[in-house]
């Protein structure tokens, strides 16, 4: 079952987060995750900053072309410091890199004067805490490849390399530890012990490998392959905890600010590096909700004097729930009942509902089993269903569309009551009648979330009628049809659910004689047959053939007749799986 999360989206992908299961350090302390991109870090400890992952983002799917959603999914991802253009970040790291060859060649001697030092240095005391976290995270992120290079060489026995790379990092360290110092003025007691415990432990490390380029004996570099390895294990989880105790405290400081400030401007700046912030990776949103960033944050959703920044502010909280201590702090700050009020405020403008309803869509994704303690989801959900409907009813753009259907997608899932007001609410018929604008349902991401609420839906038997009136039919066997038109890979991905799920639509609703017969009228079943028997018009997709066989065999028993002999025999007459496997084995060809 492919849900809303699965949709990828450039900004905000739609699906709930993607789960990476890891070994940890004791298990393995320098396994490489990647053989293929030598540039994502490997030590484990570093892997909770740097290693991507899928988050729920809605927003540039309904408009772009490449860019796209998740099922909600919003996705596979690149960590955000590196998805722009290399020679761009080739141009923003070459002062780090330079200045760090020239402390190698200098002996960590300083290479201008004091005064001088001071005026060119990146990080300066003048920069926001969003600014010094950019800036930290990029040098980390310089320390973390470095130290994943060095894993790799040594895996080899390369130990000169092993060796220059080891001074290097140790330049790096240091370098970060200075420009962090030159803006951090109240720094932990703590923080300074993890500094000192690091700095010693690179001294360390680079006189081991030294070493090691001294002497040409086999057996003694074994032995000192493995004190190599702890040293180098032992680095990384001290620069991670370092880097953690520095993350944590600039978050506090953003917080703090939210909490404190009644300016409007420099709420939005605090906001928008918060939500910069949650790009950088699920650490970093565990970190925010910690802090007390969700409450912060629907504090604002709840001043008037803050309308403005409603927008930047729910997506923002959309970010963060993308990890369940997020959606533990909304549920602890009463955060149900502050969407709900926004949804059914129609003085909110369109794109403040829309951010709402995206929220929504995060926090019910069916990926996060947290989603069954929201109590208070329960309590306000006629509420909540009502408000997104006549979103999607008065729905000026793509996006809102797909924001207010993504969210009512994942209701269905959540409870089974949610069908039943959707019923009530006549969304079959909105939904309907939205996916003939197609200004309005204009992606296959857009329809992915119709598909979803009309499969979820035809499970009640008052669906039939509603279907046949609405020409749903006739919907459902244009999704049969669904081909991507960029072959983009996320969008292709989309039109395997839609067709997936138009045919599970169709198998459940032609119990319905009434149903079956008009989809008899408009030629499903050749469309279906084709779709079992052509592995390229399903992309060869698995799951769309059960559903095709599933609604064959449905329609089949109402029309026995449609089948041609060849097709009854194969794809209906036999058990399902062997029909299945017979279509499988159509994709190999033998020479």
């Amino acid at each position: 079952m492919v849900f809303v999360q699965d949709i990828p989206v450039c900004e905000r992908e739609t699906q709930g987060p993607m789960r990476v299961e890891r070994e940890s350090p004791s298990e393995c302390p320098l396994s490489l995750l990647s053989e293929e991109d030598p540039t994502t870090p490997v030590i484990p400890i570093l892997n909770r900053f740097f290693w991507p992952m899928k988050k729920y983002r809605l927003r540039s799917m309904a408009c772009q072309g490449d860019d796209h959603l998740g099922s909600l999914p919003l996705p596979v991802q690149r960590m955000h410091l590196i998805q722009v253009d290399s020679v761009q970040r080739w141009m923003e790291d070459l002062k780090l890199m330079t200045d760090c060859e020239c402390m190698c060649i200098l002996q960590s001697k300083p290479i201008s004067t004091e005064e001088d030092a001071q005026s060119e240095l990146i990080l300066s005391s003048q920069h926001s805490a969003y600014d010094n976290l950019q800036l930290l995270l990029k040098r980390a992120w310089i320390i973390s490849t470095e130290l994943t290079r060095i894993s790799q060489k040594l895996e080899k026995n390369r130990w000169q390399r092993v060796h220059s790379m080891t001074v290097r990092v140790n330049c790096h360290v240091r370098s970060m530890i200075n420009e962090y110092n030159s803006f951090t003025r109240n720094s932990s007691e703590e923080m300074h012990q993890f500094e000192k415990l690091l700095m010693e432990k690179c001294s360390e490390f680079t006189s081991v490998t030294e070493r090691c380029i001294q002497t040409e004996d086999e057996r003694t570099l074994r032995s000192m392959k493995s004190c190599i390895n702890e040293t180098l294990t032992t680095v990384a989880q001290y620069f991670g905890q370092l880097i953690e105790l520095a993350l944590t405290y600039e978050i506090q400081n953003l917080v703090r600010q939210l909490n404190s400030s009644d300016n409007i401007y420099i709420t939005e700046s605090s906001t928008s590096g918060l939500f910069s912030l949650t790009q950088e990776g699920a650490q970093l949103c565990r970190i925010i909700a910690k802090e007390g960033g969700v409450t912060a944050l629907f504090k604002i959703c709840r001043q008037d004097c803050f309308r403005c920044l409603y927008p930047q502010t729910l997506k923002t909280l959309a970010s963060i729930c993308c990890v369940e201590e997020g959606i533990h702090q909304l549920e602890m700050a009463n955060g149900i009942l502050c969407l709900a009020d926004i949804l059914m405020d129609i003085t909110h403008s369109e794109a403040t509902r829309a951010e709402a309803a995206a929220v929504i869509a995060q926090i019910t994704s069916p990926q996060l089993t947290v989603t069954q303690h929201l109590s208070s989801f329960l309590e306000n959900m006629e509420d909540i269903v009502t408000a997104l409907v006549k979103l999607c009813q008065e729905a000026s753009t793509g996006e809102v569309f797909l924001l207010a259907s993504a969210a009512l997608a994942n209701i269905t899932f959540f409870d089974t009551m949610a069908c039943e007001m959707l019923l009530h609410l006549n969304a079959m018929k909105i939904l309907l009648a939205a996916c003939m604008d197609k200004q309005i349902v204009d992606t296959p991401y857009s329809r992915d979330q119709v598909v979803t609420i009309l499969a979820n839906m035809s499970v009640l038997d008052q669906c039939a009628s509603e279907i046949i009136q609405g020409n749903g039919v006739q919907l459902l066997m244009e999704m049969l049809f669904e081909r991507s038109s960029s072959g983009n890979s996320a969008e292709i991905a989309a039109c395997e659910r839609v067709q997936q799920k138009s045919a599970v639509t169709l198998a459940r609703l032609s119990r319905d004689p009434e149903v079956a017969d008009a989809a008899i009228k408009l030629s499903c079943i050749p469309r279906l047959v084709e779709l079992c028997r052509s592995p390229t018009e399903r992309n060869n997709s698995d799951s769309v053939l059960v559903a095709c066989l599933a609604a064959l065999r449905r329609l089949a028993v109402m029309s026995p007749d449609g089948l041609e002999d060849s097709d009854f025999q194969q794809l209906v007459k036999p058990r399902l799986v062997d029909s299945f496997l017979l279509c499988t084995n159509m994709e190999e060809s033998f020479v």
